[in-house]
């Protein structure tokens, strides 16, 4: 196989300026605002955006120090495989979160419940379609068990560079 080289379409800015202390969710951060600055040359893209309530932002997890495949998750004590969990420290250290649109503005997007530190780099944006998205039946494995610790669950900085 050969590299993949990714190159940033923008930043996000949030009132998280490090990791220690950022809600680990979006659904934990519903009042948390933020703004995406996109690349000027990728402003077209933008166009019929402001007609989706919410956006699913992948980006890099660029603090995230290394990996592991067994890693100690935010809403568990036990080790968990690495890909049965949200944690940022992943062979491909890539994040995403579903967002609230609140506008379009040139090349800002204005967005809520963000759980991204800021100065993050933005690697892409799709609309978020819930007849696409949401599984009727879906599980959440072990995570089940722990969901009720979610609104008050923060990163404590074990995943850093």
């Amino acid at each position: 196989m050969t590299g993949i080289i990714f190159k940033p379409i923008g930043a996000v800015h949030s009132p998280f300026k490090q990791p220690q202390g950022t809600p680990i969710q979006a659904a934990a951060s519903r009042e948390a605002q933020g703004v995406i600055d996109l690349l000027p040359e990728y402003q077209e893209g933008l166009q019929d955006l402001e007609g989706f309530s919410h956006l699913i932002l992948l980006y890099h997890f660029h603090l995230s120090g290394g990996f592991s495949l067994k890693v100690k998750p935010f809403l568990d004590e036990e080790s968990r495989g690495v890909f049965a969990t949200r944690a940022p420290a992943r062979p491909n250290p890539i994040g995403f979160s579903v967002v609230r649109l609140e506008r379009v503005a040139g090349t800002r997007l204005y967005i809520r419940e963000v759980d991204i530190v800021d100065g993050t780099p933005l690697l892409d944006i799709k609309p978020y379609v819930p007849q696409f998205d949401c599984r009727e039946g879906a599980k959440s494995g072990w995570l089940a068990k722990n969901l009720e610790k979610l609104d008050l669950a923060r990163d404590d900085g074990r995943f850093l560079k």
